[in-house]
């Protein structure tokens, strides 16, 4: 029996064109690789990479002298002024609630042991002086006792110098003085309180604590808080807390002081591999480097580089040739490493004090451009196919 014929096949067509197809991908995968990889610049990044960083060093073609970081260099560069009030204002006693002031109006009322005395009117055994103002100075006249330094004394004070001065020339005088008029001592406080105005020095507030107390305490994180006072042409500032820490800072308060509260406007800038890219206030007096890092949201554990992270700042001659252990002219450009995987590293930042207007940046580990690249291929890849289907 004659067998039916079997159609033809074309199996030799289907193995060439499928060994076509997969040789066309290969080829687009060797060429994007090659093209990816050869040019990591193509690709995106959040800044410069560590290699391009290091290029910049004046040992290069840059101007910047790069610097890694370990105690000796953290200590050399904390040179944060401390705030803190001058003797000027430390060493004062606190005011009593009777003490006279300029422009305060006094009365005296004087008592002579004698029939005719200095004084005294003939039949009469006192004499009034009524309206004797404390001028600017801070003197009154008395007649027969001359000028005498009121201001900053209490009446009994001054009734014992006028005794004193008037008993030379009559037995056995008896002063009385009071004060009739005037505002008493007052403080201006302004900022960041709960309510700004001019406050009278009386006996509860005699302190710089309690006066801010009266005011409605402050308003901002106290941890930033700074408070400043103005007292005539002198000027002193300490943190907010201090005054709790070191008790001399809770100082006397004057008449006329004027006092200011503002939280502390000194930042950094955040950039790269890091949580937030941003401009952050400081959040502490001393901030350290991996204060500033947990403020900024710590480093992106999927991009970030622990051991390329850079602090750019300008020092002044002094520090400069500190650190470099060389004589530079002027301001330099630093650029400070802190490495965290070094044994000592996370320490190292701990002890690293920020400075305002720091710029942090953190680059990207280096797996992060081939992730990308890889990405970028697939992507290539999967287009290609979609290409192809259709």
């Amino acid at each position: 029996m004659a067998r039916r014929p079997r159609p033809a096949t074309s199996c030799k067509g289907e193995i060439t064109l499928t060994n076509s197809r997969t040789a066309w991908v290969k080829s687009a995968t060797m060429l994007a690789t090659t093209l990816l990889l050869a040019s990591c610049a193509a690709l995106p990044q959040v800044g410069p990479n560590k290699d391009q960083i290091y290029s910049g060093s004046t040992l290069e073609q840059g101007n910047a002298h790069i610097v890694a970081v370990d105690s000796r260099i953290a200590k050399v560069t904390d040179t944060t002024p401390a705030l803190g009030f001058s003797s000027g204002f430390r060493n004062v006693d606190v005011l009593g609630p009777d003490t006279i002031r300029p422009g305060d109006i006094l009365s005296l009322t004087i008592w002579e042991n004698v029939d005719d005395g200095l004084l005294v009117g003939e039949g009469l055994n006192a004499t009034q002086l009524t309206g004797v103002q404390v001028d600017g100075d801070g003197f009154i006249f008395v007649p027969y006792a001359g000028r005498i330094e009121a201001a900053g004394n209490t009446p009994e004070a001054i009734r014992r110098i006028i005794t004193e001065k008037l008993q030379e020339q009559t037995p056995e005088p008896q002063v009385e003085v009071r004060r009739d008029s005037g505002d008493g001592a007052t403080v201006t406080i302004t900022g960041s309180v709960g309510a700004q105005g001019v406050y009278p020095i009386e006996r509860p507030t005699r302190t710089l604590s309690s006066m801010i107390a009266a005011s409605g305490g402050v308003l901002i994180d106290p941890q930033t808080a700074i408070v400043t006072i103005l007292r005539s042409n002198q000027r002193s500032a300490i943190w907010y807390e201090d005054i709790f820490e070191i008790p001399d800072y809770d100082i006397a308060l004057r008449d006329g002081d004027r006092i200011n509260i503002k939280e502390d406007e000194r930042e950094f800038t955040v950039l790269g591999a890091i949580g937030a890219q941003s401009v952050i206030r400081f959040q502490s007096p001393d901030l350290t480097a991996i204060e500033a890092l947990a403020q900024a949201g710590g480093l992106r554990t999927n991009a970030a580089d622990p051991t390329g992270i850079f602090i750019l700042r300008k020092e002044d001659q002094a520090v400069a040739q500190a650190v470099l252990g060389q004589a530079t002219t002027g301001e330099q450009n630093m650029v400070y490493v802190l490495n965290l995987t070094e044994p000592n590293g996370l320490f190292t930042a701990r002890d690293f004090k920020m400075r305002d207007g720091d710029l942090v940046y953190v680059t990207e580990a280096p797996f992060t451009q081939w992730d990308k690249a890889i990405s970028a291929i697939f992507g290539s890849l999967a287009t290609a196919g979609s290409i192809s289907s259709l």
